[in-house]
């Protein structure tokens, strides 16, 4: 049984659509994934019309979050994809992230880097619900300012970088209860190793179910202090690739076990084989 809880359609800034990544999943041989899209979960209905009967889908979102200054993700899994609440807050996402990609294509055209907001749209490709940063550094690839995905986030769109545009979001307690309140569990995506515990401790107060602790380039010893740090504050496991497109590599590539993230799934209702049930 291979799983993958953090995958992106091109409703926020994958490259594939919901229906075209499902079966992507399926030929790569995973058996579970979990939809989460930035922001908003307009990808999760026609996700689960398409999967297979060999392939599980779980509804999930990625909501962004600011927490002293710092950009912060909460993964929900097992929400209700028509939640009132959710469903507003992600049409105004839309908005507010449209926004962002304009003072974003602001600052690099004061760097002398033109990129038209028609250059971004056509990167984003049909079927976007969300403009993202990469789109934007999709854009920047296209028109040959930068030789790779990774360097246009590192030279003008990671934090601390001169086009980096931050922007309102929620609150890590705001992200937990909303995810709550729509039926799911709320999972800190990539945590940072610098502050982990003590950023692990206040959001578990704040009521926070997990933190993912597989994730690729994601090496042994830092594995083990997510694993130690989830023990200590008795949260729950998850893991995923945050698959976007083919620039992270082939999708199935990477991929979780049930041993890993048993207690999750179990915790959403999903049954697994007493042979593959989780680790303590």
């Amino acid at each position: 049984m291979r799983i993958d809880l953090h995958i992106h359609t091109s409703v926020s800034d994958g490259s594939l659509e919901p229906a075209e990544l499902v079966r992507a999943a399926h030929a790569a041989g995973l058996s579970l994934i979990a939809i989460t899209d930035h922001d908003t979960t307009a990808g999760v209905p026609d996700a689960l019309a398409a999967a297979p009967p060999q392939l599980r889908v779980i509804p999930g979102i990625e909501l962004s979050c600011t927490d002293e200054g710092a950009e912060i993700h909460i993964l929900g899994y097992f929400i209700d994809p028509n939640d009132t609440v959710l469903s507003d807050f992600a049409h105004g996402a839309v908005e507010w992230r449209r926004q962002r990609i304009h003072s974003i294509l602001e600052r690099l055209d004061a760097l002398g880097v033109r990129v038209s907001i028609d250059d971004v749209l056509a990167a984003a490709g049909k079927g976007h619900k969300a403009l993202g940063r990469p789109h934007v550094a999709r854009a920047l690839l296209r028109k040959g300012y930068v030789s790779s995905f990774s360097e246009a986030f590192d030279q003008y769109l990671a934090q601390g970088s001169p086009a980096y545009v931050p922007t309102r979001r929620l609150s890590p307690a705001e992200a937990i209860v909303m995810i709550h309140d729509a039926g799911g569990l709320a999972v800190w995506a990539h945590p940072s190793m610098e502050s982990l515990e003590e950023n692990a401790a206040r959001f578990a107060s704040m009521g926070l179910d997990g933190i993912e602790c597989y994730r690729p380039q994601v090496m042994s010893p830092q594995r083990r202090s997510l694993e130690s740090v989830a023990r200590r504050h008795g949260l729950l496991r998850s893991g995923g690739s945050d698959w976007h497109g083919a620039w992270n590599g082939l999708l199935g590539t990477f991929a979780v076990r049930p041993a890993e993230v048993g207690r999750l799934l179990e915790r959403g209702g999903v049954a697994l084989p007493e042979e593959v049930s989780s680790r303590p």
